[in-house]
């Protein structure tokens, strides 16, 4: 757990999230305190990826809910395992906001060999490859998915570093290793316990069957987003494109989204396929209010995950 100044700190950090004002911790109310005192006490700080959901109550709760039964929970598992994942999901990803922080805390657990091979692109053993019991291997199926949805989030609400950006270049390195000390995982925390945040879900996730309380999890998850009032148009490209999509990155190019019209519509289609091209212009033609922003790209990027994991799936991943 953090000490009192760091996690003070942290809790500024939120000021550097683009788009969006989350709220802030001393204003926080209702579920969106429940979950920011949840986030605080198993993760160790209130981690920005997760509470600039707050315009949302409900997405800021199925992101944790995620999160949480995924990664900070106890399992079959462990939690270097489960970090590497996250880490290889997110240089996958392009997000190299996720790649540092879970390479910090590859760091501190010990395996900082792979942290560094991670982010200088060098191959490393993959936890998910080979003969695993079911229960295992759902729980890395699990972490990969929370990874695939929280890049695509973190593409767009944040910069390319955890560390503030008034941090200058000479100091950062220094920055990261005081960081990386005060947040070492947490180990042990008892599974299940958020779930009560959403209430039962409805979806059917076959890659969860060797652990029912991850596919109770993302059934939760699952069935908040699909209720987010996002615009049925943009629901119906977004499902059309990416039921064919095979997991590749689109280039550089942004050619491939401009035969649509729709400005939300090609919000989403970025933030599910590329979210590295999202910018300043595409949010600003979106014209959404906060709220209406998280729940966009929230639900874009839980439908992406969702299709990733499929994919990786067919590839034996």
């Amino acid at each position: 757990m953090a000490p009192a100044l760091v996690k003070l700190a942290l809790r500024r950090a939120l000021r550097e999230v683009r788009y969006v004002r989350p709220v802030p911790f001393g204003r926080a109310t209702g579920l969106v305190r429940d979950v920011y005192g949840r986030l605080e006490r198993d993760f160790g700080m209130l981690a920005p990826p997760v509470a600039l959901h707050s315009p949302s109550p409900v997405v800021l709760a199925a992101s944790w809910v995620m999160l949480r039964e995924s990664l900070v929970a106890a399992g079959e598992t462990s939690r270097a395992d489960r970090e590497v994942v996250a880490t290889l999901v997110s240089r996958e990803n392009s997000c190299p906001y996720c790649v540092e922080v879970h390479g910090m805390a590859l760091d501190s657990l010990g395996r900082s060999s792979e942290a560094s091979a991670i982010a200088e692109g060098r191959p490393v053993a993959d936890p998910r490859t080979g003969p695993l019991p079911a229960g295992a291997r759902a729980e890395l199926t699990a972490v990969a998915f929370a990874f695939h949805y929280l890049n695509r989030v973190v593409s767009v609400f944040l910069g390319p570093s955890p560390l503030p950006s008034s941090v200058p270049d000479s100091a950062r390195a220094k920055a990261k290793a005081v960081l990386g000390r005060f947040l070492r995982p947490m180990e042990g925390a008892p599974p299940g316990e958020s779930l009560e945040l959403l209430p039962p879900g409805s979806g059917d996730f076959g890659w969860a069957v060797g652990n029912p309380l991850i596919g109770d999890a993302f059934s939760r998850a699952s069935s908040a987003f699909a209720a987010l009032p996002v615009p049925s148009a943009v629901r119906d490209v977004v499902e059309r494109e990416l039921s064919t999509w095979d997991g590749s990155p689109p280039g550089l190019s942004r050619a491939w989204v401009d035969a649509f019209d729709d400005p939300g519509v090609r919000l989403a289609l970025v933030v599910a396929k590329a979210p590295y091209q999202v910018d300043d212009a595409l949010v600003a033609a979106a014209g959404l209010a906060d709220r209406e922003l998280i729940e966009l790209v929230g639900w874009a990027s839980f439908t992406a995950a969702a299709r990733a994991v499929s994919v990786a799936s067919l590839r034996g991943r």
